[in-house]
């Protein structure tokens, strides 16, 4: 009678370790789509289709948006994986990338492989077919930039940075010509944001992890006294840029001047952090300043939707 409730026990202790382990392969191609970098570029995606996008709120094309976010997410999930593919090696090597999916060993690089391929590919069919060929191609760009250019200058030249804002910033216009069919001033208004928004954002996260990337290889700064110069120009030119397009918006007549105030109070603030970390060049400072970054980008684009409502 002792051993029944051992008995009973076993299918139901075999389930919960079948549940566990399908539950870990799922969070751990998860995490292979890079979640946290998709969220910042599905609601930069959408916040540009609301620009872009004429009609009023009662005629708004809702399907439309959650068409143009899902296949942009789709494809931007196929190149994080992608990525994550062609640097595995150097994954291992950088504390800050060594808890990855494939660097820990959870998932095997010819899955990922594969995986990344079917998104990418899925993603942009999708783009085509319901959204508009020209968001599509748009994605097309952006992988082939990202994946072809960028990904291998990481090892080779501080440059990397300035090639990788271009593709970056491609959502916002993926998002605009979905909704308008064209691309014009407010279009490139928003990538010059989003373009010049990555540089001070990156650079925090170059100097938190500058060890590791120099221990991996990676010549995202350079070596010797010029890593903290151009560290400090990488991260206060391009939001010196932003304070000036806040004014432009107005200027150009896209956003009233409470909206363009509130943009500049931003812009400034991202300004000061920047600075700081150019001047005190602390861990501490970086941090910091990645945090102003991640609640600019997504306050900005609020800014620049409420002006076209």
């Amino acid at each position: 009678m002792a051993s029944e409730p051992l008995i009973t026990a076993c299918p139901l202790a075999v389930m919960q370790r079948s549940h566990s382990a399908r539950y870990s392969v799922l969070s751990s191609y998860w995490a292979l789509t890079k979640p946290e970098i998709n969220f910042l570029i599905g609601l930069a995606t959408a916040a540009a289709f609301c620009v872009g996008c004429r009609e009023t709120l009662t005629r708004f094309p809702w399907a439309l948006l959650l068409h143009t976010i899902l296949a942009t997410v789709l494809v931007s999930s196929g190149a994080g994986t992608l990525n994550q593919f062609i640097e595995r090696q150097f994954d291992t090597q950088m504390r800050r990338t060594s808890r990855r999916p494939i660097a820990m060993g959870r998932i095997e690089p010819v899955h990922a492989l594969v995986f990344g391929i079917v998104l990418s590919i899925a993603g942009s069919i999708y783009l085509a077919l319901a959204v508009r060929p020209a968001a599509s191609l748009l994605a097309v760009l952006t992988l082939v930039g990202y994946l072809f250019l960028y990904t291998p200058l990481k090892r080779r030249t501080p440059l990397c940075t300035l090639v990788g804002a271009f593709p970056g910033a491609m959502p916002v216009l993926i998002g605009y010509v979905a909704a308008a069919g064209k691309l014009n001033s407010p279009a490139w208004l928003l990538y010059a944001i989003l373009f010049l928004w990555q540089f001070p954002h990156f650079m925090a996260i170059a100097w938190m992890y500058r060890e590791d990337y120099a221990r991996s290889g990676y010549a995202i700064l350079p070596e010797g006294r010029d890593k903290a110069r151009i560290m400090g120009w990488q991260a206060v030119i391009p939001t010196l840029a932003l304070v000036s397009i806040s004014v432009a918006a107005l200027v150009l007549r896209h956003v009233s001047p409470l909206l363009t105030v509130g943009t500049l109070f931003l812009s400034l603030s991202y300004l000061y952090f920047a600075a700081k970390l150019a001047i005190v060049r602390s861990n501490m400072v970086a941090r910091r300043l990645l945090l102003v970054s991640v609640i600019y980008l997504p306050a900005v684009l609020v800014l620049q939707v409420l002006a076209r409502f």
